[in-house]
């Protein structure tokens, strides 16, 4: 019994606050760390972010003045998550309507929505399930705080129900609101790191009948001695994001391991790999993975365009890699690769229908 995804429809806010916040971040770092600031942000490869907060009234950014982080300190986590509960629900119905523009998303049985930047109860499943009028029967299932890979387990877990229920109809949907999380740091490390996400939200329809992507064999691995390189801090004043400089590092050795290489690429050649779908949680990061796998060039740019045009979107990212894929040729063997909190990668195989 084989699960596809069947489509994916994506969306992100009307305000693009990458250039303002760069702006920000430079003014924050020690004069004599601005050439290096200045480079690492040129070459991060993002040329937009979304955000849900609004201009301001004279038309400036939530940095400018009068902005939501006009003064420090910032506001706190709980009027963070007042705008989480508010915007969260509505970008992920506007993900939704654009699925629906692809698909018809009519009798859901089961929803699964992954989102790791806000809490809220009841829940962003029963939010959503409520403003799209669905079945109180529909099974929801909630993955939180996973971070970048949660869009992986959120369509493993349709792969499982589909196969376990060949009449399922899952929608899936993953949004995230990375920029209520800035951070008034000096530290030149966590302010290029925050200054990759961006908020956005996708939608995809996973069932049994044979269009778009087979969802195949799924595989997951932590690396050794990790787990601090990539974490989130829940404080009073947001979740704090911790990056490493490290991760590319240690991704491009655990790629370069026969046996982790064998579990990425389900024991086949990387070259006879036709499609990569890897989260584009970085330039460095997917300069990793094309070179520990010795990919060409034009394998990650489904990835690196999504980064160009988004930035790292947590668990929405993935999603919109996957709906450039859909658009494009069809995928013989294919390879959705993610890596997030832990360190740990997860991923699946894939391929288009017959």
């Amino acid at each position: 019994m084989s699960a596809y995804l069947n489509a994916v429809g994506s969306a992100v806010p009307g305000h693009d606050i990458h250039a303002a916040f760069i702006a920000w971040a430079r003014s924050r770092v020690d004069a004599r760390a601005e050439r290096v600031f200045d480079r690492m942000a040129s070459r991060s490869g993002i040329g937009h972010r979304w955000s849900v907060l609004p201009p301001t009234a004279g038309g400036g950014s939530p940095v400018d003045d009068s902005g939501f982080y006009a003064t420090e300190p910032h506001p706190g986590t709980s009027a963070r998550m007042v705008l989480y509960a508010e915007h969260a629900p509505d970008l992920a119905i506007r993900a939704i309507e654009a699925l629906r523009e692809k698909v018809a998303v009519e009798g859901i049985t089961h929803l699964v929505v992954a989102s790791c930047t806000g809490f809220v109860a009841p829940g962003i499943d029963q939010i959503i399930a409520r403003r799209l009028g669905l079945s109180p029967s529909v099974e929801r299932l909630l993955i939180g705080f996973m971070g970048c890979y949660a869009a992986i387990v959120a369509l493993r877990s349709a792969r499982h129900i589909v196969r376990s229920e060949p009449h399922a109809r899952v929608l899936v949907v993953t949004v995230e609101l990375s920029t209520l999380h800035l951070q008034p740091a000096n530290d030149i490390e966590a302010l290029l790191a925050m200054l990759q996400f961006g908020d956005g939200a996708a939608a995809a329809l996973v069932t049994a009948d044979a269009t778009g992507f087979a969802l195949e064999a799924p595989f997951a691995a932590s690396l050794p001695d990790s787990e601090q390189l990539i974490r989130w801090d829940v404080t009073d004043a947001g979740f704090a994001m911790h990056l490493s400089g490290e991760v590319p590092g240690r991704i491009a050795a655990a790629l370069s391991d026969e046996e982790f290489r064998a579990i990425v690429s389900a024991g086949q050649p990387p070259e006879s790999i036709d499609g990569w779908a890897v989260h584009a949680g970085g330039r460095s990061i997917l300069d990793a993975v094309e070179h520990a796998m010795h990919l060409k060039p034009e394998a990650l740019a489904a990835s690196r365009q999504v980064l160009a045009d988004n930035g790292n979107m947590s668990s929405a990212t993935l999603m919109f890699v996957f709906e450039r894929l859909l658009a494009g040729p069809p995928v013989e063997h294919g390879v959705a690769l993610a890596f997030g909190p832990g360190l740990a990668a997860e991923g699946f195989g894939f391929r288009s229908a017959a």
